[in-house]
């Protein structure tokens, strides 16, 4: 042909740039269309990739030389072997049944079972100190003791009419600052004692009262002489008898049987 191009001649030099040379519109497709071809191929490779199957294999624990293995549920036929291996010398729970144990007695207490710590002692502390009313102290507390538990005396408060050595038994009363103490309750005999119910023989007196002698009254329980050592503690010392009215709990009748039996 006349004037064209022939496959025997050379190319033009438009022809071959023409061919070889890329755009940028051209590396941004040839980008995609690799990203795309990464993004498939990491996604079928992660796809088919095998799962782990979860471990149903009985576990088993190295201790040393030691190898623990689980221990298997007993049938009905079975029996625990012993957790010590010296009690298959131990003769059967029959034999031992049959007789005492030699040791029971060594390991049981002496009484009736119960704690040999004595029980903590009430005192009533009254008069020139920063907390009175009812203590708790420990067995075998001394005055002193029983103060301190009080928050102390007053100060300026003459202690020379107290004992500050002597122990305090339970149910006593101390007055701080008073000029005579009343005396401390004494204990009941183990053997013979008195009655709860039974009055005592002499009117008493509600100013040194304690809380024992105060319930051994006809008609007075725990409850009310506690009322009659709280109002004593509140109000000062009874000046009558007829303040006893007074207290919660005391009305005519009761103040009645009561006359006799007290005194200022």
């Amino acid at each position: 042909m006349r004037g064209g191009w022939t496959p025997e001649q050379p190319q033009p030099d438009r022809l071959r740039d023409a061919r070889w040379t890329l755009t940028p519109r051209h590396i941004a497709v040839l980008a995609v269309l690799l990203v795309l071809g990464l993004t498939w191929a990491a996604w079928t490779f992660l796809k088919a990739r095998p799962e782990p199957l979860p471990d149903t294999r009985p576990s088993t624990t190295t201790t040393g030389s030691a190898v623990i293995r689980p221990t298997p549920n007993p049938g009905p036929a079975q029996t625990q072997p012993a957790a010590n291996p010296s009690a298959t010398n131990q003769p059967p729970a029959t034999n031992q049944a049959s007789g005492p144990n030699p040791t029971s007695g060594a390991t049981q207490p002496p009484g009736d079972g119960t704690s040999s710590n004595p029980p903590p002692v009430v005192v009533h502390v009254a008069g020139k100190v920063r907390r009175p009313g009812l203590i708790r102290a420990p067995a075998g507390s001394r005055v002193a003791d029983v103060l301190t538990l009080a928050g102390g005396p007053l100060r300026g408060v003459d202690l020379t009419t107290l004992n500050l050595a002597r122990q305090v038994t339970d149910g006593e009363q101390i007055i701080v600052g008073a000029t005579t103490q009343p005396p401390p309750p004494t204990q009941p005999s183990a053997t013979a004692g008195p009655s709860p119910s039974s009055a005592p023989t002499a009117p008493v007196n509600l100013n040194t009262a304690t809380l024992d002698q105060l319930d051994a009254l006809p008609g007075v329980g725990p409850v009310l002489a506690q009322r009659i050592l709280d109002y004593r503690t509140q109000n000062g010392p009874f000046t009558t008898i007829d303040q006893l009215q007074e207290v919660p709990g005391v009305g005519p009748k009761k103040f009645d049987s009561l006359k006799p039996h007290v005194r200022t």
